[in-house]
Formats: C-alpha cells, structure tokens, sequence
C-alpha cells in the first residue's frame, strides 16, 4: 500500500511517501511536472513552486516542495497521480 502524508513547511509543503513507492517514481512525478507533462495540478498552482527536491529511499521518499502552496491543493494533486496510485 502507498501512502502520502503532506505537511506544511515554513517555506512550502513536504509529502512523505511510504509503503510500496519506488523514489524513481517520484523523480519521474517531479520531471513531468516541472516540464509541464502532467495535469495533475492547476497552471496556477504550477507557477507558485519555485523549488523541488527529493529525499529517501523506495519505501520511504519524501518531496519538499519550495513556494507558496496550500495543503489542500497538494493533497489533491498527489491523489491525481497516476505514478503514485
């Protein structure tokens, strides 16, 4: 089972993946994000992140993510995902 647990940062959100997540999923996740290749957010919310970076291992991946962002719309791409369901 995949889990995802967001959590607001003083500079942006951290989502910590565990269970089965493999972390080449979440690099790939981020890539088709930041090249505009996935619909998982709004263009909006794209625009506010300034920064990503991902730590961990498979099983245990977590994805800081620098900017101005709410949990909510977080919480909902991630759910969007189709490399983390």
């Amino acid at each position: 089972m995949k889990k995802a647990d967001v959590t607001a940062q003083h500079n942006g959100v951290k989502i910590t993946f565990s269970g089965a997540v493999e972390k080449k999923n979440v690099v790939e996740m981020v890539q088709r994000c930041q090249t505009g290749k996935c619909d998982c957010m709004s263009d909006e919310s794209k625009k506010k992140i300034k920064d990503m970076s991902i730590t961990g291992q498979d099983g245990n991946v977590e994805l800081d993510i620098e900017g101005d962002l709410d949990i909510e719309e977080i919480k909902t791409a991630v759910s969007k995902s189709p490399l983390i369901k």
